[in-house]
């Protein structure tokens, strides 16, 4: 039988003041939902594909202050301050609990929002996520590379320097960063650099150890700005996780599509 199709809508409310953007994708009533959190500097349509990917479940995104059509704060949050908006969408939806994914600076905020909401957190998903910042670093010039806002808008310049940031298949193909930079709606200067600042103010392995989710932990194999490491102590310390590599960088989640959707469909369905 043929899965229905269902097209993502868009939302805003009203949040202390912002007007935040969110989108749904619903799903086959049975299956919990599932919350996704995006990766710095990123408007819900960078993962269109991903949501497209996995049919069965409804799927939430956020566009976090700064991002896609989202406010930009006054002052940078805590990773504890964009959980509880979170939570704050899933009210509104009338969802309790839902099943959490991360992707890269989504992941830190997902292990927050897990965390700091136990029981709203069914399951867990980190993708090329670091656990915070007392992460092992990786090459300084690649971080030097990210942190320049120009990527968001100048396409030349991205293309100059994803093989370096994401490493992977992208070291020879720009496909995947071309079709992400014309879905994307670049963030503000100061959202973008509020978000990188959250970083700092994250120390997660002092309480990896705390989370009772069941957790997949996905990893790029040649990931220049997560090395692999990072995938390994948060394995050891989150007690009920396992982890798994996938042959890429740290864009897998796009390159690598159809194998990173079926790993997280069949997680969730167990």
């Amino acid at each position: 039988m043929k899965t229905k199709s269902f097209a993502i809508k868009y939302h805003s409310f009203n949040y202390h003041g912002l007007s935040i953007r969110y989108a749904v994708r619903r799903g086959k009533p049975d299956n919990l939902p599932v919350l996704m959190f995006n990766g710095v500097g990123q408007s819900i349509e960078v993962l269109i594909p991903v949501i497209e990917a996995l049919k069965e479940q409804e799927i939430i995104v956020i566009d976090v202050p700064g991002t896609g059509k989202s406010d930009t704060s006054l002052l940078p949050w805590r990773f504890r301050r964009h959980a509880k908006l979170a939570a704050a969408v899933l009210d509104r939806l009338n969802h309790p609990q839902v099943n959490v994914i991360g992707f890269s600076w989504g992941g830190v905020l997902a292990q927050q929002f897990a965390y700091s909401y136990p029981d709203r957190c069914k399951k867990l998903v980190l993708a090329a996520s670091p656990p915070g910042n007392l992460m092992i670093p990786g090459n300084p010039m690649v971080y030097l590379r990210m942190a320049n806002v120009r990527r968001f808008w100048n396409k030349a310049y991205m293309r100059s320097v994803a093989g370096l940031i994401y490493g992977g298949t992208v070291r020879h193909s720009l496909k995947e960063v071309d079709k992400t930079a014309q879905r994307l709606i670049p963030p503000t200067r100061r959202g973008y650099l509020y978000q990188a600042a959250t970083m700092y103010g994250s120390i997660n392995l002092a309480w990896l150890w705390r989370l009772k989710q069941p957790t997949l932990i996905l990893q790029g194999s040649d990931d220049p700005m997560i090395p692999n490491i990072n995938a390994h102590a948060m394995a050891a310390l989150i007690p009920d996780s396992r982890l798994e590599f996938i042959d890429c960088g740290h864009m897998f989640i796009l390159t690598k599509l159809k194998l990173v959707a079926s790993k997280i469909e069949s997680f969730l369905s167990v």
